[in-house]
């Protein structure tokens, strides 16, 4: 716009604008002019002098990091405080510059230090820049993840952080909730992620026990959480994972899965499978003898070896159509049954008794032979006679 086209309206609209009344939570920025036991006082140019008062200043730190002429930024309390100066917050507007902060930290996953002030059952109290955030337990790193089942315990191994340094990203700020939540675990994402990519699914791998819950045990592999599932500690049944193996323990395991941020893990498969190498010794469509120990509405199992059960379905129990196994085998009673099938990966061995009861009863009909009937020691003698008379009189 040229200067020739500018109306009163104009330079008055722009003057306006120009000069705007304070109001109270506005942000302004002002030069100290003056620092002592009353306060702090800022040149506010055309908005006139603020004073930032005692309780409101954020810090003894504060004071003595600032001198006279430093620009400094305030939040205003009052518009109109004394002889027509502002009444001024050093708190509430780093308050505000840290929310800001905080933000642009939790939309650039920027890792930052924070040190823990306190401990619950759920997480961690943290504090950044005085401001008052959560850890959860579940955004905990593998290193500092308490895996334990009581919930005292859980409390006792958070508070053992307190204090100590931990690197976290800001995993939500929203100022108007007045929330703020980190991640240590999102923070150790990348340095997790490279470590995972070293590895592959088959691969032995070392690590340290370093928590037992009733469904596992967890082992950290190179800062990487593991994961034993109680299925694949031992071949045997594990009913407690504490006594197998106890807390700190140095184990070799192999990798039977990886997901985005941990390992799934064996023991077991690191040593030679007792049932496969029994099962070895059976072949399908062979007759093998087999005690039943328990029955079920779908059919019945029976032990054929010390450490191998094998199940005999309901429609492998009879060639007659049967509602209960129980009318047909009975616990702790051998039969003879055949092979039907053998899955070594899944441990399992199927049975049929029908089939098994069909070669009993085919076996006689097969293998049948003419009787060869002996005459009695008296007829035989009383031929040989009767020949030999016979002999004779042709003669």
């Amino acid at each position: 716009m040229s200067n020739d086209n500018i109306t009163m309206e104009d330079l008055l609209a722009s003057e306006e604008d120009s000069f705007k009344a304070l109001s109270t939570g506005d942000t302004i920025e002002g030069n100290i002019v003056s620092i002592n036991k009353n306060g702090i006082w800022l040149d506010l140019g055309q908005y006139g002098g603020g004073l930032v008062v005692g309780p409101e200043i954020k810090d003894k730190a504060t004071i003595a990091a600032l001198k006279i002429g430093d620009k400094i930024t305030a939040s205003v309390i009052e518009t109109e405080f004394e002889d027509g100066n502002a009444l001024l917050s050093l708190r509430k507007a780093s308050k505000e510059k840290t929310w800001t902060a905080l933000v642009k930290m939790a939309d650039s996953k920027e890792v930052i230090v924070a040190k823990p002030l306190d401990a619950n059952k759920g997480g961690l109290l943290m504090e950044v820049e005085g401001i008052r955030g959560f850890l959860p337990v579940s955004q905990l790193s593998t290193k500092n993840y308490p895996r334990v089942s009581d919930k005292d315990e859980i409390q006792i191994r958070l508070s053992s952080l307190i204090g100590k340094p931990i690197e976290v990203i800001v995993l939500d700020a929203n100022e108007k909730e007045n929330k703020l939540i980190f991640s240590e675990k999102e923070a150790k994402k990348t340095e997790m992620s490279e470590v995972i990519n070293k590895f592959a699914i088959g691969d032995k791998v070392k690590g340290t026990v370093t928590g037992i819950v009733d469904f596992g045990v967890f082992i950290n592999v190179n800062g990487v959480e593991g994961l034993v599932h109680i299925s694949e500690i031992a071949w045997d049944k594990v009913d407690d994972p504490s006594r197998v193996t106890k807390m700190g323990d140095e184990v070799e395991a192999l990798i039977i899965g990886i997901e985005k941020d941990r390992f799934s893990l064996s023991l077991k498969r690191l040593t030679e499978d007792p049932w496969a190498k029994t099962a070895k010794q059976f072949k399908i469509g062979e007759n093998i003898e087999g005690e039943i120990t328990r029955i079920t509405p779908f059919g019945a199992f029976a032990r054929i070896h010390d450490n191998i059960e094998a199940l005999v379905h309901i429609s492998e129990l009879s060639e007659k159509h049967i509602k209960d196994p129980g009318e047909v085998v009975e616990v702790a009673k051998k039969y003879t049954f055949v092979i039907l099938n053998i899955d070594q990966e899944n441990h399992k061995i199927a049975l049929s008794l029908k089939s098994a009861k069909k070669e009993t009863e085919e076996k006689p009909k097969k293998e049948s032979k003419p009787i060869d009937k002996k005459e009695p020691k008296e007829a035989k003698a009383e031929k040989k006679t009767e020949k030999k008379k016979s002999t004779k009189e042709e003669k």
